[in-house]
């Protein structure tokens, strides 16, 4: 009665100890947070951002045609394509978010090692090139 009773506790115990760490792990990945509101100040910095780590490989227009486009083995993302036509995210803020956190496989597309609110700065401020052609 006693060992079952100690065994009931144990599972008990190991239960919420794996809940608290997926918590822990998923709150880490970002997975449990909403990104920022836009506003005009994140815009900025992210415009402000893209103009120094994007534009060499997806140019100034956001149209995939920047200075080192042509000497890359996958050409760069067109971000003045629709949103749900983007090849990885689909139009997917945290999909967006998470090719500029880690990358794109078998892409140059490295990842950044930005604050959070940077990257999400980036994810706005790109988005924004389709608006700018009424996509």
């Amino acid at each position: 009665m006693e060992n079952r009773r100690n065994r009931l506790n144990l599972n008990r115990i190991l239960l919420i100890g794996i809940i608290l760490c997926l918590s822990l792990v998923f709150a880490g990945l970002g997975l449990c947070q909403e990104p920022p509101k836009k506003t005009p100040a994140l815009l900025s910095k992210g415009k402000q951002l893209y103009e120094q780590a994007c534009t060499p490989c997806h140019g100034p227009k956001g149209d995939g045609n920047g200075q080192l486009a042509t000497s890359l083995k996958t050409k760069p993302g067109d971000f003045t394509r629709p949103l749900k036509q983007w090849p990885y995210s689909k139009g997917d803020l945290r999909k967006i978010f998470d090719a500029i956190t880690n990358g794109v496989p078998d892409t140059a597309m490295a990842k950044f090692r930005y604050s959070e609110e940077e990257r999400w700065a980036l994810v706005y401020t790109v988005m924004e090139f389709g608006k700018e052609k009424g996509k």
